[in-house]
């Protein structure tokens, strides 16, 4: 009885995970266009554009402000240091869809592999509060009131929400984060080329506009196989 006991613990949070993955993906279908996931969608353009500012800070450059809009878009704007090259403008460029991406699948693993799922909202609330700042700035009034209410409702749920709610709203957040990135590339780059996205700009900074496609595809490629290994590690028996 000991050992069949033991194996039924250490496979239960591999079958929430299974679980909670499963009710998630459904959700995200059959809600993905309406007002239910309409917060999340903001969120992770959110995520996207302050990972732009935090590759050029990386880069010796600076933030000057955020903008998020109604349409589920926004732009960042910073600095670059006169110096700086190709590899640190492709890669400031590049850090917005993967960036997302990357923040997605780190909130999934973290939320699956431990119990510290407050203090990771708690980060993510500190993450919006930075956000929030540099939206401030631009004084457009829709971002600022979404990244303050968003802060706001991530401070309550810290205070006042159950564990589960907190286990359920990570990896929720976390998975549709890496949904979203891949199809946010899918529509930028792939059906509406020349738009001006991320790709658009490192083509241009090779010379060959026709190259945006290429790349949409390599990072839609990468962000598929980060999802996988997501997945895996959060899936994996804890020993």
């Amino acid at each position: 009885m000991g050992p069949s006991n033991d194996v039924t613990r250490k496979e239960f949070p591999v079958m929430v995970n299974a679980l909670i993955l499963t009710v998630v993906f459904i959700i995200s279908v059959l809600l993905w266009n309406t007002v239910v996931l309409y917060p999340v969608k903001l969120f992770v353009v959110g995520l996207h554009e302050l990972s732009h500012g935090l590759a050029a800070v990386l880069m010796g450059g600076k933030i000057s402000h955020i903008q998020i809009d109604s349409r589920i878009g926004g732009y960042c704007v910073y600095a670059l240091p006169a110096q700086a090259g190709f590899f640190q403008q492709s890669l400031v460029a590049a850090a917005g869809y993967l960036g997302s991406m990357l923040w997605g699948a780190l909130i999934f693993i973290v939320a699956s592999r431990t119990r510290f799922d407050r203090a990771i909202t708690f980060i993510i609330a500190l993450m919006m509060l930075v956000i929030s700042f540099y939206v401030i700035k631009t004084g457009e009034l829709f971002g600022i009131i979404f990244c303050l209410a968003f802060t706001l409702f991530l401070f309550v749920a810290i205070r006042w929400f159950s564990p589960l709610f907190h286990k359920i709203f990570l990896k929720s957040l976390g998975l549709i984060s890496c949904l979203y990135a891949i199809i946010d590339i899918k529509e930028d780059v792939i059906d509406r080329s020349g738009i001006g996205s991320d790709a658009d700009r490192i083509a241009k900074l090779f010379g060959v506009p026709n190259l945006a496609m290429a790349i949409g595809i390599s990072w839609i490629v990468l962000a598929i196989i980060i999802l996988v290994f997501t997945l895996k590690v959060s899936f994996k028996k804890r020993i």
